[in-house]
Formats: C-alpha cells, sequence, structure tokens
C-alpha cells in the first residue's frame, strides 16, 4: 500500500511538473490572447507631441533574437518564449538599408536616411548624396536639416542620448554636416584628409547646435586641448588648435541666460535638477563609454543608458510644445566588430531597459520607434534542444552534422571576423573553453581584423501616434516621414495640418495612383500624389477630400 501510494504521488508530481507547452490548450490560449489583442486595436491619429527615436547600433533581427533568448536565460527561462519591451509595440516592419553608392551601409549614412527623409553616401553626416566621402567643398544644397533641428525651429525641446561618443557617426548625424564621419576634432581631420575643410563635428556641436537641450554620450577627448589630460583615463585629449570647447560652451550658456549643467559621471547626472535646468551637457567617457558588463556602477563611473534616458526626458517633458529625443545604444556595434557576442547582446539588453523607462515615463502623445541602422553577419546556427544557453555551445550535434573537424561550434558565430581561422590559428574546440566569459569571441568563417556590418533588413518597431504607418517593407529614409508627419515638423508638415484627428470621426479610405486635392489651412489648394497609399485618417472638420482620377 505504501508503494502505491509512492507511486501516486509521483505520478501526480511528473503531471504537475509537466512542461505546459505540452499541452495544445496553452498554444490555443496564447493565440487567442493575441488576437483578442489584435481585434481591439485602434488608430492613434493624433497629432504626436513628442517623439522618441531608439536606433540599436547594429542590431539586425539575429541580435534582436538572440538577445531575446539571453534575457530570458537570465531570469531562468529557457529563453525562446521571452518578449523584448520594444517587440510588445503593436506596430512592426522592415527596413531596407543600402545606400546610394553602397549595397552594405555605415552608420552615418543610414542615421542620415533616418534623420532627414533622404538616402545618401558612404560616410555622408547629414548631406544628400551630392555629396561625396571626403570632399572637402561639398555643394551648399547638399546640406539638409534634420527631424532634431526641425524640431527646433518648431519651439520643441530636443536631446541626444548616445552610449558612443556624442560625436560618432549616428549621434553626429543629428546636427553636424560633413562629408567624412571621423572628421569628429581637427585632429581627425588632419588624419582623415579634412585638414582646412571647416568646422569640425565637435566644433559644429558647440558653435552651430547649442540650442539643443540635453546632450548625453561619450567623447570627451574631442572638446579638449590636447596639453591636458582626461581625469579618469589619465590619457591627452586630442585637440590642436588650443580650443576649449566646454568652457565655450559654458560661456555661451551664460550669455544667454541658461540654467545650465555640466556633469562628467553618474552622481553629477543624479544632482542635475530637471525643474530648474535648461541646458544639460554630459560628457562621460573620454572616448565611447564603457560596455554595459565592464561600467563602473558607482557614483564616479558611467551612467547607464536608462538612468540617461530617463534624466532627459525629465528635462525635455517641461516644453509644452514637446521633444524629440534620439537614443542610441551605440555599442552593439561595437560588440559584433569584436565578435564577442556577450558584449552585443547585454548592450542590446541595455537598449531593451531603456525603452521601458521611457514607455513608463511617456503617454499616448508620444511616437516612439525602435529600429536598427544596419544588421551584422551574426548566425544562430545549429540545431541545439530548447533551452540550450544561447552562449554555449550546440547541445546535441546530431553525427550526421558532427564537424568534420570534430571539434563542437557555438550556437552563436559570425560569418567574418577576428575569430576567424588560418594556417596559424586553428580552430580551437569551445568545449575546452568558457564561451559564456564576457570577453569570449565567437568564431567566424572568414578571418578580418573587424567583423563587418550585414546588408539584409532591419526592424522597425513603432508605438503612438501614427505608428501604424510602420506596416510592410520600408526604404529607411521613410522612418523620417513617419515622424515628421505625425509631429507635424519639417517636409510633412502640410500634411500633417491636413490629416491629424482634432476629435472628429475617423474613415478609412484606400487609394491607388490617384490625388487628393484638399483645402489647406490658409485656403489655398495643393496636390499631393501618392503612388498606392493608404491613409487611414482623412476627415477632418471643413476638409473632406476630393478624390479624382489620374
Amino acid at each position: 500500500m505504501e508503494l502505491v501510494t509512492k507511486l501516486l504521488l509521483l505520478f501526480t508530481f511528473i503531471q504537475a511538473g509537466k512542461p505546459q507547452e505540452e499541452e495544445p490548450d496553452h498554444w490555443l490560449q496564447l493565440a487567442e490572447t493575441e488576437l483578442e489583442t489584435a481585434l481591439k486595436r485602434t488608430l492613434n491619429t493624433n497629432k504626436a507631441k513628442n517623439v522618441i527615436l531608439f536606433i540599436g547600433d547594429g542590431m539586425g533581427v539575429s541580435t534582436v533574437t538572440a538577445a531575446r533568448i539571453y534575457g530570458g536565460q537570465l531570469k531562468g527561462r529557457h529563453g525562446e518564449e521571452s518578449v523584448l519591451e520594444f517587440e510588445k509595440f503593436p506596430n512592426v516592419g522592415l527596413s531596407k538599408t543600402y545606400l546610394c553608392d553602397r549595397q552594405v551601409a555605415d552608420s552615418a549614412a543610414t542615421a542620415t536616411a533616418m534623420l532627414t527623409g533622404v538616402k545618401t553616401n558612404w560616410y555622408n553626416v547629414g548631406l544628400t548624396s551630392k555629396a561625396r566621402m571626403g570632399q572637402c567643398q561639398f555643394p551648399k544644397e547638399s546640406e539638409i536639416d534634420t527631424i532634431l533641428q526641425q524640431s527646433e525651429k518648431e519651439g520643441k525641446s530636443t536631446g541626444i542620448v548616445t552610449t558612443s561618443r556624442i560625436t560618432h557617426a549616428t549621434p553626429a548625424t543629428a546636427y553636424a554636416k560633413v562629408s567624412h564621419r571621423y572628421w569628429e576634432t581637427d585632429t581627425d581631420q588632419k588624419k582623415y584628409g579634412g585638414a582646412g575643410c571647416g568646422q569640425d563635428i565637435a566644433q559644429q556641436l558647440i558653435y552651430k547646435n547649442s540650442d539643443i537641450d540635453v546632450i548625453f554620450g561619450g567623447g570627451r577627448r574631442g572638446f579638449y586641448p590636447n596639453t591636458t589630460r582626461d581625469p579618469v583615463t589619465n590619457s591627452s585629449y586630442l585637440r590642436q588648435d588650443g580650443i576649449n570647447l566646454i568652457q565655450e560652451w559654458k560661456v555661451m550658456m551664460e550669455d544667454s541666460g541658461q540654467n545650465y549643467k555640466y556633469v562628467e559621471n553618474t552622481e553629477q547626472l543624479r544632482s542635475v535638477d530637471p525643474a530648474t535646468t535648461d541646458k544639460v551637457l554630459g560628457l562621460f567617457g573620454s572616448s565611447n563609454m564603457a560596455y554595459e558588463l565592464q561600467r563602473d556602477k558607482g557614483p564616479k563611473g558611467e551612467p547607464s543608458l536608462s538612468e540617461m534616458t530617463k534624466k532627459a526626458i525629465q528635462i525635455l517633458q517641461k516644453n509644452s510644445k514637446g521633444y524629440f529625443l534620439l537614443v542610441e545604444g551605440a555599442r552593439i556595434d561595437h560588440g559584433h566588430h569584436d565578435s564577442k557576442a556577450k558584449v552585443a547582446l547585454s548592450e542590446t539588453l541595455m537598449l531593451d531597459d531603456a525603452v521601458r523607462v521611457a514607455t513608463e515615463m511617456t503617454d499616448d502623445d508620444t511616437l516612439m520607434i525602435v529600429t536598427a541602422d544596419h544588421s551584422h553577419v551574426f548566425n544562430i546556427a545549429g540545431y541545439p534542444k530548447r533551452g540550450n544557453d544561447i552562449l554555449g555551445v550546440v547541445n546535441p550535434i546530431p553525427k550526421d552534422w558532427f564537424p568534420e573537424d570534430d571539434k563542437a561550434y557555438t550556437t552563436l558565430l559570425y560569418g567574418n571576423g577576428p575569430g576567424g581561422v588560418t594556417p596559424d590559428k586553428p580552430r580551437q574546440d569551445p568545449r575546452e573553453v568558457d564561451t559564456t566569459a564576457n570577453d569570449y569571441q565567437q568564431t567566424s568563417a572568414i578571418p578580418l581584423k573587424s567583423e563587418t556590418h550585414g546588408g539584409e533588413d532591419v526592424a522597425i518597431y513603432a508605438r503612438g501616434p501614427w505608428a501604424h504607418l510602420i506596416h510592410g517593407v520600408h526604404e529607411q529614409h521613410y522612418i523620417y516621414h513617419v515622424m515628421s508627419l505625425a509631429s507635424c515638423v519639417g517636409t510633412q508638415k502640410n500634411k500633417c495640418s491636413v490629416l491629424i484627428n482634432n476629435g472628429q470621426g475617423q474613415i478609412n479610405v484606400h487609394y491607388s495612383n490617384i490625388k487628393e486635392v484638399t483645402s489647406g489651412a490658409n485656403g489655398i489648394d495643393f496636390i499631393h500624389r501618392f503612388e498606392t497609399l493608404e491613409l487611414d485618417y482623412l476627415k477632418r472638420a471643413g476638409r473632406v477630400p476630393i478624390i479624382a482620377a489620374n
């Protein structure tokens, strides 16, 4: 009898502990929940008071997938079923990242596309494709304002938050106009053939873009004379022209009567009172900020991307007209270039946490877009079992699929990079090392000093006003036009004045090769041509569209 009781208890335990996923009802319930959510969706066609653009530098789809699994496993789960914060956004599309002159892109040209609304050439910062890389005297008409600069003209507050140097490719594109992304300082201009080619990127930030309200990132070395040294790294600063750009910025702030702060560490950032601060410049690293895995989390160290994002929003949200904020998780890209997947995935999770913070701090009047500038040649390979450590060795490896060199391999691999195999550097069996170490370098198929970007499409995730315009496969520059239309800023400002919901009823209109004629606010008719464009909201008081055939 005692044996029967024990067997019954054991059977009960096994049944209770049986994976929920083995039950068909589990999957049915998941599907029902997702369907109900989709069926209850309503379109937000109000004007976007605020716009936040998150760019995960190098955050391709495989990176998102691996980060999702890694994040789940850090919480003790299998990982595959996990959901990142930005994956909860209701609207998803794809972005085509090619350039006017390259099949596979760099970060300066892709950021230019997203922030100005036009594609451009390799290494261009804030310039159209009329300018060529390294062209000292590029055509004046190739300069184009960014949505950040256009938002300023509309009286909005603006900010940039990044974990790279503030003069690096993506953040620089928000404010600078140069034909070579590495012309960050006067020293860099000399190094990369740009001596005498006008103001460097750091100078342009201080002298031409002092209206930016929040500037957080790294890159102190580009703002001080090379006769002085960084107090944290003890390395020399870079400027050869003897100019102290930080002091120049402070003088400009004082002359304009701004309540300003300049900060260099976490403690100083936390001391900034958003209620009494108009402008803040924070440079938290001599060069790029530290990887999250290596970051000094003490008061004298560097703040996290989440903390910088939170402080930025607290300051910017005081403006009743709204704000534009660019947030970049820059070092995802750097981790991939070094073929160190754990670094890249940790940086991705840090960006995701910043998205969480922003989501909690904003309402339905804020358009949030999360995307990448480009991908990397980063792969999730093999046939590992469910819940296998994403940073580990593929397990099991079937006999028919075992490598011909009799060495196992990791789930995460690179198409090229510093982990490549050469005659002098045979492939190491990953079972003999700790593949979960912070500095572990994944194997690459082609040996290169630095792993390259990938050319496949990247994902776009959106929520908030007009987020439903992210709905398919888009050219990368389209992202700008969605932000422009939603916030009534820049190129799409006039169209926005017609389409934005002012509390009236909603209609759905499908267009295919037609013209829309409508009356503008000033009484002047204007015509817009749409080539197969769906507009989900057109009706507004006194402005019913007149449809005319081609």
